[in-house]
């Protein structure tokens, strides 16, 4: 069993960390830091230690902020290449956006300063969003200019540190009731040579799809006209969520109208299934009506729920296709019911369906057992 995210800000790296600060200043008083920062750092989650680590860097840096941060920026490691943006490693930043959000709110230059340096080493999108919030006008300024920076990651910041709904961050409450301000920052974004940042782009769309679905399919109309292959799976990308919710506006989108004479056929429906496992569902689809239609074939799956909850569907995608009157084709899912820290699985029917453009058809149930 892999180790819990939070062993990774261990006594190992707080020595690591101490040592990057002295060296960058020397009066830094890395033995008590080092005290301080181990002491109660276990009894703590992963952002949680994050800030303690911070706050234990506030007592050992220098009291005025702006000469603090410059220690910090001393002290950073190399830039991130674009290909290497995944691991643990890069939280080893994760205390200095603490910093910068916790204490930078009032040096607004040496905050901009920090995070467009600490961002190419780990991400600003956490540490950037009190700014929006606190200097919305002067913050959502120097996004503009840092959307045409020639660093990837100082660009992906400008769409994911405005994402309405970012995973793991605050609300921004303000761009949630009216996001005219993120969307003239994607304006710039949509096309950038990089799918790194098209694909958090096309993740901030769908935030504000959340809240205002008319504005997702309004600006993916206008984004598709004359659209290069990487601005449609762009747009593809927003839409994900509203296509396979069946919502016929964002269908229309990718040119799947409501369907006509679509019949489905199940090839392969287990009638049993078991927990920790994985079921494997195939199926026809065919077009008996005399024109052709273009097809988002999803699966949606009816998990069966503890305490007598009504099922809630899942939906998966199986394939987007393109068939001639008369045509058929079998497609599939493997669907695992392995137990996840984000869906727990029980046991009991599960039903199936398939969604083609928005319209369900029953596919048969699958009795999950232990």
């Amino acid at each position: 069993m892999a180790e819990p995210l939070k062993t990774f800000f261990d006594a190992r790296l707080v020595e690591r960390l101490g040592t990057s600060l002295h060296r960058a200043h020397p009066a830094f008083p890395l033995d008590t830091f080092l005290r301080e920062a181990r002491d109660g750092l276990e009894a703590h989650e992963l952002v949680g230690r994050a800030r303690h680590l911070c706050l234990a860097m506030r007592r050992s840096l220098p009291d005025d902020y702006p000469k603090a941060v410059q220690v910090l920026l001393r002290s950073l490691g190399p830039v991130r290449e674009v290909d290497r943006v995944g691991g643990m490693e890069v939280f080893f930043y994760l205390p200095h956006t603490t910093f910068v959000a916790e204490y930078g709110l009032g040096h607004f230059e040496e905050s901009m300063k920090a995070q467009h340096a600490l961002t190419q080493r780990f991400t600003a999108e956490f540490s950037i969003r009190p700014f929006l919030e606190k200097h919305p006008e002067k913050t959502l300024a120097r996004l503009r200019e840092w959307a045409t920076d020639s660093n990837v990651h100082v660009r992906r910041l400008v769409s994911e540190g405005t994402r309405p709904r970012l995973p793991w961050g605050s609300r921004l409450r303000a761009f949630q009731e009216d996001p005219t301000p993120v969307l003239g920052l994607l304006e710039l974004l949509k096309d950038d040579p990089e799918l790194y940042v098209r694909r958090s782009v096309a993740n901030n769309l769908n935030d504000i799809g959340k809240d205002h679905p008319d504005v997702l399919v309004k600006v993916a109309k206008q984004w598709m006209k004359d659209a290069t292959p990487e601005r449609e799976w762009l747009v593809r990308h927003a839409l994900r969520f509203a296509i396979k919710r069946g919502e016929p506006s964002a269908l229309e989108v990718v040119g799947a109208g409501k369907p006509s004479g679509i019949e489905v056929r199940p090839t392969q429906v287990p009638r049993r299934a078991k927990l920790g496992g994985a079921m494997d569902v195939r199926f026809v689809v065919a077009n008996r009506s005399r024109k052709e239609q273009s097809l988002v074939v999803d699966l949606a799956v009816h998990f069966f729920k503890s305490r007598g909850e009504a099922p809630q569907p899942k939906v998966f995608k199986v394939r987007e296709l393109v068939l001639g009157a008369g045509q058929e084709e079998e497609v599939g899912k493997r669907v695992s019911l392995a137990q996840l820290s984000t869906r727990r699985h029980y046991a009991g029917p599960h039903r199936l369906e398939v969604r083609v453009n928005g319209v369900d058809q029953p596919l048969g149930t699958v009795d999950v057992v232990e």
